[in-house]
């Protein structure tokens, strides 16, 4: 099968399409031909080993997962021993994270419990395109931050793939959203339904006197302090990513913060796919839709690699496997 196989860190043209032997299902797990599979932040961490304080779980001289890639969608074609969650043609969808990477290629082997089935409604673009971004806006809204009604919610990073479903998310609570990213996509989530855009280039949204009755940030770069102000009495603040020093700083103080200010400070730990059946139901209501940036071929990988990491995309960046 063809694999784009990762050898050493470094920019994305490290990533080489080689033919490599085709996984054999194990015990509990399905054998999947991916058509979709999606870009997001730790491959882009995972290519170049940086941040370097990454590389302890990634590998410190070379990466230890040859094909990076954590999202798939696909059909089953074969089952391992004591796998039953699936049948041979299923369609399915998933973050295969809590059991491994390597859907940047034509065939996985995944535990079975990495997966859900796929709506047949859904395109496997589409289906690629939630699992990761649509569990860390969840869980992060809704288990986390405790949204309620009518909420002022800002989302940091919003015009990515976890901003753009936490719209819609927020939007099913009847929340007043504002949205920040870089100014070449304030159109764009203008035109996706968010109340408020802001251009970090232009505004730091810490610092305009406005205050928010929960901010989502994917994109944490300032010490805790700056996004206290942000809160209005009571308000919440979760995190689902960023500078790993400013989250250590966050971690350390986060209860203080709480004790003493009565605004809570949350870092997210991913429960991978927790929640993806709600997600499921909702896109089959009408109510959510994932917004696609491609798809780019399987050929194009290292450069649409490159374009996420320059953040230049909107919404999910789709690689399509098919060759």
């Amino acid at each position: 099968m063809k694999a784009f196989v990762l050898s050493r860190y470094g920019s994305p043209e490290v990533l080489v399409l080689k033919d490599v032997p085709k996984p054999v299902a194990g015990e509990g797990e399905v054998l999947i031909k991916i058509h979709a599979t999606a870009i997001n932040d730790y491959d882009w961490s995972l290519v170049r080993g940086k941040p370097l304080l990454y590389r302890l779980m990634f590998g410190l001289l070379r990466p230890r997962n040859p094909i990076p890639g954590m999202e798939l969608a696909g059909t089953v074609v074969d089952m391992g021993p004591d796998a039953t969650l699936f049948k041979v043609g299923d369609a399915v969808y998933g973050d295969t994270s809590d059991f491994g990477f390597g859907t940047f290629a034509e065939y996985i082997a995944v535990n079975e419990k990495a997966l859900q089935p796929k709506p047949a409604d859904m395109t496997f673009e589409q289906a690629a395109a939630l699992p990761h971004a649509s569990a860390l806006a969840m869980q992060g809204l809704i288990e986390m931050g405790k949204i309620n009604k009518s909420q002022r919610v800002l989302i940091n990073g919003a015009g990515g793939g976890v901003g753009t479903i936490g719209l819609q998310l927020a939007k099913e609570f009847m929340c007043e959203v504002t949205g920040v990213d870089s100014g070449a996509k304030m159109e764009m989530m203008r035109s996706l339904g968010f109340d408020h855009v802001i251009d970090y280039q232009q505004e730091d949204f810490t610092r305009n006197g406005r205050q928010y009755d929960l901010i989502l940030d994917t994109k944490t770069t300032r010490l805790p302090y700056a996004y206290q102000r942000s809160l209005t009495p009571g308000g919440r603040y979760v995190t689902v990513g960023g500078s790993p020093l400013k989250l250590i700083a966050l971690f350390l103080s986060k209860g203080l913060i709480s004790n003493f200010s009565g605004k809570h400070m949350s870092i997210l730990a991913l429960k991978p796919n927790k929640g993806l059946d709600y997600i499921s139901a909702l896109f089959q209501k009408g109510k959510i839709e994932p917004l696609i940036d491609g798809p780019f071929p399987l050929l194009k990988l290292p450069q649409a690699l490159q374009y996420f990491g320059d953040a230049k995309h909107g919404g999910k960046v789709i690689i399509s496997i098919d060759l």
